[in-house]
């Protein structure tokens, strides 16, 4: 029987509480504030991810949120302020997915396909997460770059993991972690996002099947 991984520790934050601490926001410090930056940046992702970044606006962001125009600035010096903690705050979401999917115990192979898998549930229920990204690379492109450094560094941890326990090949290395996140992102991208048809499970299947036999050791 193969070793078990144990997942690394969550984070800290409490994603019950509300958003992570944020780049470009003012945080709340009472409940009642984190549950309106919550509606803010729910609202914030609806409308960048139907109207893109340029045709978005403060007063239709916060519409959608039901608060009034001025309650943004409690929150937000800016649009642009606003797309910056949004970017960070969807990807702090798909890792907390991620950390929860793999919150049992888990082969190494087990573990890729529990993250895809809660990966692959987030972009079905929340589509606007691919145009949100893929404008940051021009609205900010440090927050694009972060927002895949950071998956990427979580995949290559659970690698390394697993070249530890002895089931994964010990010449994985970064590049093996942005290889697997590659596929990850399109398969998404056409399963979660373009047809909708085939289960997550399916899909799940595919890529382990593509990395047991690329990256488990014989």
């Amino acid at each position: 029987m193969s070793p078990k991984i144990t997942p690394a520790p969550a984070s800290s934050h409490d994603a019950s509480l509300g958003p992570a601490p944020l780049p470009g926001g003012k945080q709340p410090r009472t409940e009642r504030g984190r549950r309106t930056l919550r509606k803010l940046l729910d609202a914030a992702a609806l409308e960048f991810g139907e109207k893109g970044f340029h045709e978005a606006s403060i007063s239709a962001i916060t519409g959608r949120a039901g608060m009034a125009l001025g309650s943004f600035y409690t929150y937000f010096d800016s649009k642009d302020a606003l797309f910056r903690a949004l970017v960070s705050d969807l990807s702090t979401r798909v890792g907390l997915e991620a950390r929860e999917a793999l919150s049992g115990s888990h082969d190494a192979l087990g573990a890729e396909r529990a993250a895809f898998g809660a990966f692959f549930d987030f972009a079905r229920s929340h589509q606007e997460i691919y145009r949100i990204i893929d404008e940051a690379e021009f609205v900010d492109p440090a927050s694009f770059r972060q927002h895949y450094e950071s998956a990427a560094q979580r995949i290559h941890e659970r690698l390394q993991r697993g070249v530890a326990s002895g089931e994964l090949r010990e010449d994985l290395d970064e590049a093996s972690a942005w290889a697997i996140m590659g596929m990850n992102v399109f398969l998404g991208l056409k399963y979660a996002i373009w047809s909708g048809g085939r289960e997550t499970a399916d899909i799940a299947g595919v890529a382990g099947a593509i990395l047991e036999k690329g990256i488990v050791k014989r």
